[in-house]
């Protein structure tokens, strides 16, 4: 039986939280420990700044986080792996500017094999048999958060294992991220699938085993890297199929707006669609409404649009 959103709901997950009033934006930024973050950032429980949101939806800027870090005083060889991943991120900008539509399609190379253009069913009911990475699907249908390195092990699970082609499984990804941003999204992906690198990205049981500290064991991913390529497709991963994004139905007064409050509102795949939903920025105050469609009501937080 395929779990439902509202079982996700009721499972004990790590509360994670994205405050929406500035000031408290603004000590998330003060409390970034570089070093820290270096040496743990891969891990489940690792430093990192959960600032994604911010940045992604524009409230705050990589330029502002890399002032701060610096103005800290803090030795370059201790900051620069977190200056660097901010660095990529700007990068991915950069490639989506000067190649536009493009990022959307096998941007250096064909993605190869592809079996087809659907995503793993057991993906998206966080049914694999890997028990960190189906936790943490259902942990990102109830928060709207997945670790970038868990990204990588899913990224990786549908590409490279069950030969999806990237599309489909990044837009699924995308659609529930509240830090989404379409630029990071559609290259990262890339990256890992071998259609803008120069090699693919596998993770096997003990890497996650490793960084999710865990300790499970005959899992498909249980073997050695070099069994990867030629691999058959686990029968765990064979069903695929589409994702399909609905737009939200919101009443008028459902979708009343308080004045005092700062609105965001963005999904690539509107404008896609054109629907005229875009990018929305009402500055009126120093918090913000989210717009929540799993219930259709707007509340006071920034959220994802999950389509």
């Amino acid at each position: 039986m395929q779990p439902t959103k509202q079982h996700f709901q009721q499972q004990n997950f790590k509360e994670i939280d994205f405050p929406t009033e500035i000031e408290a934006i603004i000590d998330r930024i003060k409390a970034i420990q570089p070093e820290r973050y270096a040496h743990s950032r891969n891990y489940a429980e690792g430093s990192v700044t959960k600032l994604s949101p911010y940045i992604s939806r524009g409230v705050i800027s990589s330029r502002k986080v890399y002032t701060a870090i610096e103005s800290t005083g803090i030795e370059w060889e201790k900051a620069k792996k977190l200056i660097q991943e901010l660095a990529w991120r700007d990068y991915w900008q950069q490639v989506w500017i000067y190649k536009g539509d493009g990022i959307h399609e096998d941007l250096k190379r064909p993605q190869h094999p592809v079996r087809n253009y659907e995503i793993p069913t057991s993906v998206i009911s966080a049914q694999t048999g890997i028990t960190a990475v189906d936790e943490a699907i259902q942990c990102l249908y109830k928060s709207g958060y997945m670790h970038n390195h868990m990204r990588m092990y899913v990224a990786s699970i549908c590409c490279n294992i069950a030969q999806c082609h990237w599309s489909e499984p990044a837009k699924w990804l995308y659609a529930h991220l509240l830090d989404g941003d379409i630029a990071s999204n559609q290259l990262n992906w890339q990256w890992v699938c071998g259609s803008n690198a120069n090699k693919k990205y596998y993770a096997n049981q003990d890497n996650i085993n490793k960084y999710w500290k865990s300790n499970q064991k005959n899992t498909f991913l249980d073997v050695d890297y070099d069994r990867f390529e030629g691999m058959n497709i686990p029968t765990d991963l064979q069903l695929s199929q589409k994702f399909n994004m609905h737009p939200p139905h919101v009443t008028e007064t459902e979708s009343e707006l308080e004045n005092s409050k700062i609105t965001v509102v963005y999904n690539y795949y509107y404008t896609i669609h054109s629907v005229q939903l875009d990018y929305t920025l009402l500055q009126h105050s120093q918090s913000f409404h989210r717009f929540d469609h799993r219930s259709h009501h707007l509340k006071n937080h920034i959220h994802h649009l999950l389509l």
